[in-house]
């Protein structure tokens, strides 16, 4: 594998943003060294290399940082053109269009669902599941137009959008067995249902994808501390 010593990702386990970054670096073959961050007490190279958000993912290529993860996604395709496949389309509208809907996913979906999952009213919660069905049938809407009748947002391979909206699956999966609610229903959306088992399942996907039960787990723990914080606000 290209990458190797060149190339340091700092990352958290459980963050769906990471999980964009290895992806994009096991699709593109690259080998590099992985740091677990502990983000209740981030490190120094964390703060100082990411000193504007304070997050990550961070990746390290040749010394010099790359922050956000769909900038560090293009960072990675255009600095190793030449491994793995091309995530973004070489035609400059096919590409504006990926990038299109590479934010819609970051400012209408994921908004959406953090309004759900954090909502403290049953109003405010119900508007935030109104506006994540909304929001994924657009999405059901973008594969069609985009695939062709082909497997992927990138058509025949995985793209820049794949990339970007797999790297939510383990949360999709997880928030599935937590609410028994389906985010990619086989029946309101049964191109997206079948993409993400399409796309779980490829060979250079499989491996990085988070264990489920420990995301389970783990979102258990974070709706207890949120729950405590509600009832703390409510005395």
């Amino acid at each position: 594998m290209a990458g190797g010593d060149d190339l340091k990702l700092l990352g958290m386990w459980a963050s769906p943003f990471v999980l964009r970054v290895k992806l994009a670096l096991s699709l593109k073959g690259l080998s590099y060294e992985y740091v677990e961050e502990d983000l209740g007490n981030k490190s120094e190279l964390l703060l100082s290399s990411n000193p504007v958000h304070k997050s990550v993912p961070v990746l390290f290529h040749n010394g010099k940082p790359v922050c956000e993860s769909s900038v560090i996604v293009q960072y990675i395709d255009e600095a190793f053109a030449g491994a793995g496949p091309s995530l973004l389309p070489s035609d400059p509208y096919e590409r504006a269009i990926a990038r299109f809907w590479v934010a819609y996913i970051d400012n209408k979906m994921l908004a959406a669902w953090t309004q759900a999952s954090r909502a403290k009213t049953e109003e405010e919660r119900a508007e935030g599941m109104k506006q994540s069905v909304a929001a994924v049938e657009t999405l059901e809407g973008a594969l069609r137009d985009c695939a062709k009748g082909k497997p992927f947002f990138g058509g025949d391979s995985v793209g820049y959008v794949d990339v970007v909206l797999g790297g939510l699956l383990g949360w999709v999966r997880a928030h599935e067995e937590l609410k028994g609610v389906s985010s990619f229903d086989p029946e309101r959306t049964p191109l997206l249902a079948a993409w993400a088992e399409r796309f779980w399942s490829l060979e250079a996907v499989e491996p990085v994808m988070p264990d489920v039960s420990r995301l389970v787990e783990f979102g258990k723990m974070l709706q207890a501390r949120q729950a405590a914080a509600a009832a703390g606000d409510g005395n």
